[in-house]
């Protein structure tokens, strides 16, 4: 399944102080009524701000969607039956082979049905049974062989429980960070038609100039593309959860929690020792070893003869006495078919093992890469709280009073405006690169973060 990968937007949900930022705008609103009688300006043709009511519905937990996606999920459903088909393998290949039942007529001294049945003490009717018997160990080795596939089906499954999982907790993580900053947009739509407005006001009364109001005009346009690009993700984000929760597509849209930073309390080696003991697909290539070994041991037995025990009851006319006939028979194995058929098994078994390997450092290594990505993560997200955010709302702080007494240009101002915006977004997605790091890092090791 794929994931939409989100491009960083231009704006993003801020850290602005609204009280800070209502001194700008209400410094502005200030010039604008002072030349309230000025004639307008000229101005281009904006677009409206469309509706953008926040989402008001109740939210729905990343909990409960796990919960309804590994009980709807058809993905797992099917995985999920396919194991229960292969648990009823090894009872089939364990049983004997079918008991063959058999009549005969034997005639005498013309085709016809019972022709000399009663002047003659060769003429019968028979009836016998028939059993194949492997030479012992062959149908506990068949039955082993199947019971590792089974273990390899119900690992299988495991892992696609935990992949179903894990593209439901990335997509949930994507669609919050658009939800949130789509309201965040929302917002700043309004603060920055305020900036226009002031903007034309200080134009009007000869303190700004046209520039000023087209850039003003720019942002607020800007705003609006990129809200319609926040609800078109949005849609398409909420049909892929729906797809994997099993959803219909007309269902009501789902709103996701507040994105919160998560603490991982493993270290890498503990990481990776998770992935050794309790990774699904690493788990599957052992059983796939067990089951190549089990075959590399029957190919040995195979070697061996298997037997055949026949009885049979003839039945003569009744002035005759009957017959009864036990036959014991030993099918001998074609030992070049064998030998090949041992030479594949080994083959095979080597593969397995080659497999294994290559699927352990497949697994360790994306756990180390994901672990990297978290840590990383978390690092920058202290940089982006702790210097980046402050640092620009400092800036912006001081650009805005340089602003008011008039030692600074509009774009400045406006620049230090955006520089904020910014910054809050990409912390904002800095922590959904978090959180899908600790999503893979769950689905690779079997640990819960909580």
């Amino acid at each position: 399944m794929q994931f939409t990968y989100l491009s960083r937007s231009l704006f993003g949900c801020t850290r602005i102080s609204f009280v800070t930022a209502a001194l700008f705008f209400g410094a502005l609103a200030l010039a604008g009524n002072a030349g309230a009688q000025e004639p307008a300006s000229p101005r281009r043709s904006v677009p409206e701000s469309p509706a953008m009511a926040e989402h008001t519905a109740v939210t729905t937990s990343l909990r409960e969607l796990v919960q309804e996606a590994e009980q709807k999920n058809p993905q797992i459903a099917s995985s999920f039956h396919a194991w229960q088909a292969s648990r009823n393998v090894p009872k089939q290949a364990s049983a004997l082979p079918e008991t063959q039942l058999s009549v005969q007529q034997f005639s005498v001294g013309s085709p016809r049905p019972f022709a000399g049945y009663s002047n003659s003490d060769f003429a019968y009717i028979g009836f016998g049974a028939s059993q194949d018997l492997p030479y012992p160990g062959k149908r506990q080795l068949r039955a082993s062989v199947a019971e590792h596939e089974a273990d390899s089906m119900e690992a299988q499954t495991d892992s696609v429980r935990r992949t179903v999982v894990g593209t439901l907790k990335m997509v949930y993580f994507h669609l919050a960070y658009i939800q949130q900053t789509l309201g965040v947009l929302q917002r700043s739509d309004v603060l920055l038609t305020q900036v226009q407005e002031a903007t034309e006001a200080r134009y009007r009364v000869g303190q700004g100039n046209q520039q000023d109001v087209l850039k003003a005009q720019l942002q607020h346009t800007k705003i609006l593309q990129e809200v319609a690009h926040h609800h078109q993700e949005e849609g398409l984000l909420g049909a892929q959860i729906k797809q994997v929760l099993g959803r219909p597509q007309e269902s009501a849209d789902i709103v996701a929690e507040t994105l919160r930073l998560r603490a991982l309390p493993y270290t890498a080696a503990e990481l990776l020792q998770r992935a050794r003991e309790q990774n699904p697909d690493v788990h599957s290539k052992q059983a796939s070893i067990r089951q190549q070994e089990a075959k590399v041991e029957l190919a040995r037995k195979n070697f061996r003869p298997d037997f055949n025990v026949q009885y049979t009851y003839e039945h003569t006319a009744s002035q005759f006495r009957d017959y009864y006939m036990a036959t014991f028979g030993i099918r001998l194995p074609n030992r070049g078919r064998q030998k090949a058929e041992l030479a594949e098994a080994q083959e095979n078994q080597e593969r397995a093992r080659h497999e294994l390997d290559a699927e352990s450092q497949r697994v360790l290594s994306e756990v180390q890469q994901q672990y990297v990505r978290a840590t990383t993560a978390e690092e920058r997200l202290k940089i982006y709280s702790d210097g980046l955010v402050p640092q620009s709302e400092a800036t912006f702080q001081s650009a805005l009073s340089a602003y008011q007494s008039n030692r600074q240009d509009f774009e400045s101002l406006l620049s230090g405006f955006l520089d904020v915006l910014n910054l809050d977004l990409e912390y904002r997605s800095e922590l959904v690169e978090h959180e899908s790091a600790l999503a893979e890092l769950e689905r690779l090791t079997g640990v819960d973060v909580p």
